[in-house]
């Protein structure tokens, strides 16, 4: 955590335990997650299925050995348990960014396994609390609430809940996974159908044989008069052909329905928690306080990971077995952070992370005063809600002070700046620290992506431009977009651009060469990464733009700068949440570089030819601004305006831009809540139900560009109201 990923390699280089071999796999993983590079994430799968191996050995070991360590706290073995279970946690990561949706749904299994063994030694800490206040110990039994009671009733004598093959898992893994083999096999023969069927071997026989013999338990059926509820089941792309996500991989039949799964209240008892201070005598063993650190720090991960997943996948909680819990998690990464160790480092760096790029991603969130403490009777200044101000700064300079060669820390402190709308000195910040090259290839590229985003909401449109080719050289993840930012970026120094003068004229045609060149760059690069199968969402993105303005270009016999619509850096701004960073100045030059589009300064002679669809993304854009601005009026205006009383019909289709009418929705509820504590004619409670009511709408909107993107802002805000009814009922 201190830069040093070479160090760390040499220190554990020769050890040989099942600790030595999950720090390999935690550097291994740290470099895959950094940086995405594939074969970086290879190298991280087996290192991590090795250290997982050599934990299990140690567990059942240490069960039988009588001189083997016993806390007063946790039941024997559990520092392998959770040596196990981090490493079938960043196993299950590791195999969501491999391209193959097997192993991807394979580590989402993993998740549920993790899930299992984390809860029983968290529930070892919960006995241990009650024991000491003279209670009667009980289990919480958040395990106990899963799906099938018989299936969990043969893993309760299983030690902390280390069941690696836990019965739910095993029931439904199986035929999951045998229907993804078969769609590829079929996929693959559709495009090889000379090759004929593939030959089976050996292996395949063992596996058969292995699966034969492995003990099956009774699972719960599913009824048919269960409840369903009627859900977006999301869309994917597999080999170029666009399948929903539900049908591709999950059943009915197999699977049940997501509603049995362990509601979020079953896994959120906080009362008679372990959260003593690493002062206190109960760790005054060091395995103690690896065990609780490590568990808070992965448990945490965990809950807060699973209450992310987007409405368009919610099907994913099915293959996992459970809800997240997003309080419960951050509270948990908040008491591993008190840890000065790797765990303490890694839950600082997790929180960081949430914080400053998923609720930076988010606009419907508790409020906070100017302080940071949270607003309202029913909170306490210790909340983590939204965006706690002073907890964040203050867990920044106590990492920063552990950690002080870490250039990790300088990014989140640039990002701090970025969400408190200070971009100039977030940019100082990141200049500084590109001067001393960091040793980590992966943090250098981090610190140079975010040097173009603020260089982006600034509109520094030179720095803008060379940072995102300096990620081409840095990063292997997405050139198709680093190229496409480039090259929107170029299109507004053309714009900018005078005619007046020939010297004028001249630069004016290099910008639009070097915005040719980059833009049709960019679906060249499109699709070589996939995610789940699936390809990445702005390549799609990208690759539709493009086509759009070719077609344009052609239709309207112009050239194909001049074929670009509304601003397409703009348009990457709002998608990336830009707005909510800039200052009022900056927010002025956004709105003047929408005007550029119908008739402002550099007059557009061709807007009256747009189509409904552009006219709506202008409108989208503006609105978002004038928000931002907090101009409510003028923002609902031009929504209701310009996009919502707009046929749907015409937003959507072809090479139409159709995320425009969800984000309207979205838009609007965003406005509600930020005029709820103004007034304006209505009740507080009025404005939020209004704003529930538009977040509801977006939440079951029909597949669209970026559906998964704003499922993140959804998601944030639906459990942003659900907080706000219940302090209310309070």
């Amino acid at each position: 955590m201190n830069d040093d990923l070479q160090a760390a390699e040499d220190g554990l280089a020769n050890g040989t335990s099942s600790f030595h071999k999950l720090g390999k796999g935690m550097v291994a993983f740290l470099r895959a997650t950094l940086g995405f590079e594939p074969e970086i994430i290879r190298e991280a799968s087996d290192r991590l299925a090795d250290a997982e191996t050599s934990a299990s050995a140690d567990h059942r070991r240490a069960q039988r050995d009588t001189h083997a360590y016993r806390s007063a706290i946790y039941p024997p073995g559990s520092e392998y348990a959770l040596c196990h279970a981090e490493s079938q946690l960043m196993g299950a990561v590791v195999g969501v960014l491999n391209e193959s949706l097997t192993e991807s749904i394979r580590g989402f299994y993993k998740l549920r396994k993790a899930f299992i063994t984390l809860d029983g030694i968290l529930n070892a800490e919960y006995n241990y609390m009650r024991g000491l206040s003279g209670q009667h110990l009980q289990s919480r039994g958040s395990v106990d609430s899963l799906r099938s009671s018989r299936s969990v009733r043969s893993m309760k004598d299983v030690s902390v809940g280390f069941g690696d093959e836990s019965a739910w898992a095993r029931k439904r893994e199986k035929p999951i996974l045998d229907r993804i083999r078969r769609n590829e096999a079929k996929a693959t023969a559709a495009a090889n159908p000379t090759a004929g069927p593939r030959p089976s071997t050996e292996g395949d026989h063992e596996e058969e044989e292995e699966e034969e013999e492995e003990e099956f338990y009774d699972a719960d059926e599913f009824h048919e008069d269960t409840p369903k509820r009627e859900a977006y089941a999301g869309h994917m792309e597999v080999d170029g052909v666009t399948k929903n996500l539900a049908k591709t991989f999950l059943d009915e039949d197999d699977m049940g329905n997501d509603q049995d799964l362990p509601p979020p209240k079953a896994l959120s008892s906080t009362h008679q928690t372990l959260d003593h201070d690493p002062q206190s005598d109960v760790f005054s063993n060091p395995i103690d306080v690896f065990i609780h650190s490590g568990a808070n720090l992965c448990f945490g991960l965990l809950l807060v990971m699973i209450s992310m997943i987007p409405p368009a996948f919610n099907k994913l909680l099915i293959i996992i077995g459970f809800h997240g819990d997003r309080d419960r998690g951050l509270r948990l990464l908040w008491q591993a952070s008190k840890f000065h160790n790797i765990n303490g480092a890694m839950a600082g760096l997790s929180l960081l992370g949430y914080y400053h790029a998923v609720v930076a991603l988010a606009d419907i969130l508790p409020e906070h005063s100017a302080t940071g403490k949270p607003l309202g009777n029913t909170t306490t200044e210790q909340d983590i809600h939204g965006y706690p101000k002073e907890r964040c700064e203050a867990l920044l300079q106590d990492m920063r002070t552990r950690h002080p060669k870490s250039q990790l820390w300088l990014l989140e402190e640039a990002r701090m700046q970025a969400m408190n709308r200070c971009l100039s000195t977030a940019l100082s910040i990141l200049e500084s620290s590109s001067k001393t090259k960091s040793p980590l290839k992966q943090v250098e590229a981090l610190n140079m992506f975010e040097k173009a985003m603020c260089a982006m909401y600034t509109h520094n449109y030179p720095l803008c431009a060379q940072s995102f080719l300096k990620c081409v050289k840095l990063n292997n993840w997405s050139h198709a977009l680093y190229y496409y930012m480039a090259g929107a970026a170029y299109v507004e120094l053309y714009r900018k651009c005078s005619v007046s003068s020939k010297s004028d004229r001249d630069q004016r045609q290099k910008y639009a060469d070097k915005a040719i060149e980059y833009l049709h760059l960019a679906p060249k690069h499109a699709g070589k990464k996939k995610f789940m199968a699936r390809q990445l969402p702005f390549d799609a993105f990208v690759t539709r733009k493009i086509r759009k303005w070719e077609q344009r270009s052609s239709d309207w016999d112009v050239t194909f700068i001049d074929a670009v619509g509304v601003s397409p850096l703009e348009e990457m701004v709002m998608l990336w949440n830009g707005y909510r960073r800039m200052d009022d100045s900056q927010l002025q030059m956004s709105l003047d570089n929408l005007a550029w589009s119908d008739g402002g300064e550099g007059t557009n002679s061709l807007w009256k030819r747009e189509e409904n669809d552009e006219r709506a993304l202008l409108d989208l854009l503006r609105a978002a601004t004038l928000r931002n601005l907090r101009r409510w009026d003028g923002a609902v205006e031009t929504l209701r305006k310009g996009v919502l009383e707009v046929d749907k019909g015409e937003l959507k289709g072809g090479l139409r831009d159709n995320w425009t009418a969800p984000a309207a929705h979205y838009e609007m509820g965003v406005v509600c809540w930020m005029r709820k504590r103004e007034g304006g004619g209505k009740s507080e409670d009025e404005w939020v139900k209004e704003c529930e009511g538009w977040i509801e709408k977006t939440a079951k909107w029909e597949s669209y560009d970026m559906d998964a993107r704003f499922g993140l802002k959804v998601a944030t805000a639906q459990d942003t109201l659900k907080k706000y009814w219940g302090t209310r009922k309070g």
